[in-house]
């Protein structure tokens, strides 16, 4: 399967809505009524259906939809060993809406080795076929680094790590002992999704949270570092992209503002195959900073939206797409919803049908403009 890379003409972020039998083994298993066999025997049936539903509808990628989680972000993050899962006073407040309280707490050195989501990966690797691979994502690094630091977490993070260049090299490290350990697993395709780069393009919120104490540009380059540390050394044949998102929490959203703060940084610099960027509404502004995008990247548009249930008028996103093109080559664009259908298990508001109707234009659409 090492000729098959992402992205693909038409692709997607990689979280599905989560069936009512999943949440139900869910509750159990928190209420102390299943045991986590029995939950891993429900993961694994709703993974292998959904799986089937993604080949039958023709996309070459395959993920778990993100199933064994609660979180996009943290359950990765409490793989690591000399990390533990916490509960905050409140959560993160998104557009009219407040996300529910998890985070976490350094322990102890951070470590990457045996981490549960390897695992998760050999799976779905099982169903990998002739036409199809599987894809593993996962919070980037810069977002780990953003959680240590949220509210009162970062009191506990530099009473183990007083040096922040040792958090760096430290979770740099753990990164790449991980993308190893996935690699030997037979992974050739790894997601960062990453939410600090939406947060820099939201000049209010950058403005409010930074209060002048340090530049944009001396955080951007603090994170885009050490996104690059971990990607460092990763084979040839090992595709690696990244999702740059504005918060996806039951259709609400957490920032707002085009790419151009984070542009010379981020598209420039980072050193992944691909940007899976939103571009689903006027939050994500024009398709200008583009041009800061390296020669040899891809770019895939997440032109259709995953928060909402109607479907977009396929010749504006054809019109839209082209539009893309005076920045960055066809040829390296690629499609995809903004984002995936259920960054956390409570799932956006819209059906199981409605997702897939979302991705069969996205299929179509890809099919019309790139043959």
């Amino acid at each position: 399967m090492g000729n098959l890379h992402t992205p693909f003409r038409y692709d997607y972020v990689g979280s599905f809505l989560r069936p009512e039998k999943l949440k139900q083994a869910r509750e159990q298993y928190k209420a102390g009524t299943l045991s986590a066999e029995g939950l891993k025997q429900v993961e694994d049936e709703e993974i292998a259906k959904l799986i089937a539903k993604q080949k039958a509808a023709g996309y070459r990628v395959i993920t778990d939809g993100e199933f064994r989680r609660s979180y996009w972000h943290l359950d990765f993050m409490w793989g690591f060993h000399g990390i533990k899962e916490i509960e905050l006073d409140h959560g993160y407040f998104f557009h009219g809406e407040e996300t529910t309280h998890g985070s976490i707490e350094v322990t102890g050195p951070i470590s990457g080795e045996n981490h549960p989501f390897v695992e998760h990966f050999q799976f779905v690797k099982q169903f990998e076929d002739d036409t199809v691979v599987a894809k593993q994502t996962m919070p980037a690094p810069a977002q780990l680094l953003a959680e240590l630091f949220r509210e009162s977490n970062g009191e506990k993070t530099t009473a183990i790590y007083p040096d922040m260049e040792q958090l760096i090299q430290g979770i740099a490290k753990a990164y790449r002992t991980v993308i190893r350990e996935l690699y030997e697993a037979g992974c050739r395709n790894i997601q960062f999704d990453d939410c600090i780069w939406g947060m820099f393009c939201d000049t209010a919120y950058w403005n409010a949270r930074q209060q002048d104490n340090v530049s944009l540009e001396e955080e951007a380059k603090k994170y885009l570092r050490l996104n690059n540390l971990a990607i460092e050394g990763k084979p040839e044949d090992l595709a690696l992209t990244t999702h740059v998102c504005r918060g996806n929490y039951h259709s609400t959203w957490a920032s707002r503002g085009g790419y151009a703060p984070i542009a010379p940084f981020l598209f420039a610099n980072e050193a992944v195959d691909a940007f899976y960027l939103e571009f689903d509404d006027e939050r994500s502004g024009g398709f200008e900073p583009l041009a800061h995008v390296s020669g040899d990247k891809k770019v895939v548009l997440g032109l259709v939206t995953t928060k909402k249930p109607q479907l977009e008028d396929k010749n504006a996103v054809i019109a839209r797409i082209h539009e893309a093109a005076q920045y960055v080559p066809l040829d390296r664009l690629y499609l995809s919803p903004q984002c995936g259908f259920a960054s956390c298990e409570i799932g956006n508001k819209l059906t199981e049908e409605e997702q897939w109707a979302k991705l069969a234009l996205v299929k179509e659409i890809a099919e019309e403009v790139w043959g």
